[in-house]
């Protein structure tokens, strides 16, 4: 080997190494954000879903001033009409236990729309000895609507017993106090 080369080997030795390449880095102005991706549907299962959301929507909803029946069947809305027939005509209630003798007892039928509007009336057992009491519970039911509207029934026909007193007085059976 020659003294150059030895030389040479020797300085390089001693020389500083090579400062690194620094490439720039552009850092945007914003972060990027990634959409997330989309997730499956998974339905629940229909026991851990609350009741109230597996029932059907109501077929109509009325506007705000007519009062609403949570009733799902003519049974349940019964009471709700004998309530409002109550309310309505607070004046004709008979307070109390009727006594044994009445002057009628009549079973009737009314046909409500889902906005609580009576639609017919008919007689199941007309007390046709007494056509004015007939034609004054015909009269009363009429005047009493619009009844509350049947939310999750497009209609309802509901029945009740008119337990009827001389004085013009009356109690339902769905709501009576009963009878000496």
């Amino acid at each position: 080997m020659s003294l150059g080369a030895v030389g040479l080997t020797w300085l390089s030795g001693c020389s500083t190494p090579p400062a690194p390449v620094q490439q720039a880095v552009t850092v945007p102005a914003q972060p990027q954000v990634l959409p997330e991706p989309p997730r499956p549907h998974v339905p629940m299962p229909e026991r851990l879903i609350p009741e109230r959301q597996i029932s059907e929507r109501p077929a109509f909803i009325p506007p705000s001033n007519v009062k609403q029946s949570l009733a799902r069947n003519a049974k349940e809305y019964r009471r709700d009409a004998a309530t409002h027939l109550y309310a309505q005509h607070q004046q004709r209630i008979f307070k109390g236990r009727l006594p044994p003798m009445l002057e009628a007892v009549g079973v009737i039928n009314v046909d409500i729309d889902q906005r609580g509007g009576v639609r017919a009336i008919r007689w199941q057992r007309a007390p046709k000895h007494a056509p004015q009491v007939m034609r004054e519970i015909e009269r009363m039911v009429r005047a009493a609507a619009p009844y509350p509207a049947p939310l999750h029934m497009s209609q309802v026909t509901y029945t009740d017993v008119w337990l009827w007193h001389k004085s013009g007085k009356f109690q339902l059976d769905t709501l009576t106090e009963g009878q000496d």
